[in-house]
């Protein structure tokens, strides 16, 4: 039953207007939900989740066996069916996002970050330990704080960078860069070498856009050189997979058996369930999810996969070409660069082109935490994407916005 509606020319008069029914809002909500939104984005997230289904029925029964023992055995579905049900949650969870105003979209996104960094102070005393790793804590499932804090990150730096529509003055990159060091750091504590370059390119490419100084990049440039130099040299965790990665070895070796994995099917791949190298990968339901893709599906299928990232990535920024809004254009730029980065790196390590990272291929791979974190990166994006089509934009650069913000009274 809905409120009646008062009508302010019928104040005292004792006659309102008619209610609204509640279902005739909801309609009226889609409606101009549905008209905004970035209808091409969501079909192209929609695909690579159908794929992401079909690729973990693939891996299923390999990571199920490894995962069996002589006394217990594992169904050979299990992660499949598990998977539906995170992929069903994550997609509540975008399409819920996705009906947010940009506002909205920021608040959450500020809140989300908060409280992500704030667990990851103190993951390293309460945290799960995995594969030598302290980057979890269990929350009736394994939660990994540095997933959600990846798409708050963005949106809280593209907070802070958009002041300087307000202020030019004000030493906004400064902040943003204090910031990134120190999630990096405790990044490095967990060890988690793999998300602090992530966000190390989440925080480059916004500051880029921002604005900084080419001169001053060069520095920041030669001190990231500098810093993975000393990781190298005193980080037991950096420098196994740097030497695993040019050298091979018996203790990190998973991206060679990824290599030989991926290429074993040739260019038409074995068909579904028959492929045999998956059986002895490592993590094949999900970091390496596209090795057996290519065994089971063919190089042919992997190349679709890549074309289809690209175009979600090329589709996001083109949304945000002419964008006279400083917050949503900074914050959906650091949004697809995470989704984008994370599954070029996860692409790249199963191609033998990049040390192993321990990520999740977005979208495709299983995942209960990185499905959710995932999803929720795309219902902010297609929310701060979203758009009346019948309004026209400015655009412009950071200059033109700052110069057009001065000049209104």
């Amino acid at each position: 039953m809905t409120a009646p509606i008062y009508s302010p020319a019928m104040r005292g008069s004792g006659n309102f207007l008619p209610p609204v029914p509640v279902q005739r809002r909801w309609r009226d909500m889609v409606r101009v939900w549905w008209r905004e939104i970035d209808k091409v984005l969501l079909l192209l997230i929609m695909v690579l989740m159908g794929i992401g289904m079909i690729a973990v029925a693939a891996a299923s029964p390999a990571s199920a066996d490894q995962l069996s023992t002589a006394k217990e055995r594992v169904g050979d579905f299990m992660f499949f069916k598990r998977h539906i049900v995170f992929q069903l949650m994550g997609l509540a969870v975008m399409i819920g996002l996705s009906f947010l105003s940009r506002e909205s979209a920021r608040r959450l996104g500020i809140l989300v970050g908060a409280i992500m960094l704030a667990l990851l102070f103190v993951v390293p005393f309460i945290g799960e330990e995995k594969n030598g790793a302290r980057r979890w804590i269990n929350v009736g499932m394994s939660l990994q704080p540095s997933e959600f804090l990846k798409p708050g990150f963005a949106i809280i730096c593209a907070w802070v960078l958009s002041w300087k529509v307000r202020d030019p003055n004000l030493p906004v990159i400064w902040y943003v860069s204090a910031f990134f060091g120190l999630i990096a750091g405790l990044l490095m504590l967990q060890p988690n070498l793999g998300d602090a370059i992530l966000f190390g390119g989440i925080w480059l490419v916004m500051v880029l856009l921002a604005g900084m100084p080419w001169q001053r990049l060069a520095v920041m440039g030669g001190a990231g050189v500098v810093g993975l130099t000393l990781a190298y040299m005193f980080y037991d965790n950096a420098r196994h997979r740097i030497d695993g990665f040019l050298g091979g070895g018996t203790a990190f070796d998973q991206v060679d058996l990824a290599q030989r994995t991926i290429t074993a099917g040739g260019w038409t791949g074995t068909g579904l369930w028959l492929g045999m190298r998956k059986m002895n990968l490592p993590e094949a339901h999900t970091d390496y999810i596209f090795s057996v893709i290519g065994e089971e599906f063919g190089l042919i299928m992997c190349a679709v996969i890549v074309v289809l990232y690209c175009a979600l990535v090329m589709r996001a920024l083109t949304r945000l070409v002419g964008e006279d809004n400083l917050f949503a254009l900074l914050a959906g730029a650091g949004l697809i660069t995470q989704f984008g980065g994370q599954a070029f790196i996860n692409i790249l390590v199963n191609l033998k082109l990049f040390p192993s990272k321990g990520m999740t291929l977005p979208l495709i791979s299983y995942g209960g935490s990185s499905t959710l974190a995932v999803c929720f990166t795309l219902g902010l994006l297609l929310a701060i994407t979203r758009r009346n089509p019948f309004l026209a934009r400015e655009g412009g650069t950071l200059r033109d916005l700052i110069e057009r913000k001065e000049e209104r009274p």
